[in-house]
């Protein structure tokens, strides 16, 4: 049984007050990393990380993930996190995405990149020929002119895999792989940009993808009419 013991301290200068946790046994030195004032420990707590339990997922909807030339590791990290939340099978790492040996991925992953199996190709477009030849439906999240809201979408149980694809956090995914995907989602967007962050986009499209089936007991509808 793994637990973590983590210290909440507080900055005694009054004019600066910073409060953080801590690894217990992590600070070296006692002093505000801010301001350099002593510091008191108010709080502690004592994680156990196995101590959660698991409950079964709605449905039996099987989901991919494709992720395509993501540049931050930080983000890659952050997906595998997600991959693991809302239980994704399989992440497929492709061109210039960092796979779990980079070290930064483990920051944002807290272990998950252990937990979710992955493969890393060269090649998405060839990749996704071969996966589309063996049952996936290619879904790319991507802001398209012809792309549906994510919102419209409510995907059935169904034997055959979604491979959901996100691409580049400038240029998006690539566009082999829209011509190869059985549709574009795409997520509403209020404010000035035009995207989320690509870690953000994921984890709302495949949280959807993987609960919405609650929502919509008893309807056969996959894709929205056109």
């Amino acid at each position: 049984m793994t637990k973590l013991h983590y210290l909440f301290y507080q900055c005694q200068n009054h004019a600066c007050g910073i409060r953080f946790p801590a690894r217990a046994g992590s600070l070296q030195v006692e002093r505000c990393p801010r301001c350099k004032a002593p510091l008191v420990c108010t709080d502690n707590i004592e994680i156990d990380q196995e101590s959660y339990s698991h409950q079964g997922l709605p449905y039996s909807l099987v989901i991919e993930a494709l992720l395509d030339n993501i540049r931050s590791a930080w983000n890659v990290g952050s997906m595998f996190r997600t991959a693991d939340g809302t239980g994704i099978q399989t992440l497929y790492l492709c061109g210039i995405t960092p796979i779990p040996v980079h070290p930064q991925i483990g920051r944002t992953a807290l272990g998950a990149e252990n937990s979710i199996p992955w493969q890393y190709e060269s090649n998405a477009k060839i990749l996704t020929e071969n996966l589309i030849s063996n049952g996936r439906r290619l879904w790319v999240l991507e802001d398209t002119p012809a792309a549906v809201s994510l919102f419209e979408m409510l995907p059935e149980v169904d034997t055959r895999p979604i491979l959901l694809a996100v691409g580049n956090e400038v240029c998006g995914v690539d566009p082999a792989l829209v011509e190869l995907s059985e549709c574009v989602i795409s997520i509403p967007m209020a404010g000035l940009k035009r995207s989320y962050n690509v870690a953000v986009a994921f984890g709302i499209a495949a949280s959807y993808l993987r609960y919405c089936q609650t929502f919509s007991q008893g309807s056969s509808k996959m894709l929205p009419n056109t």
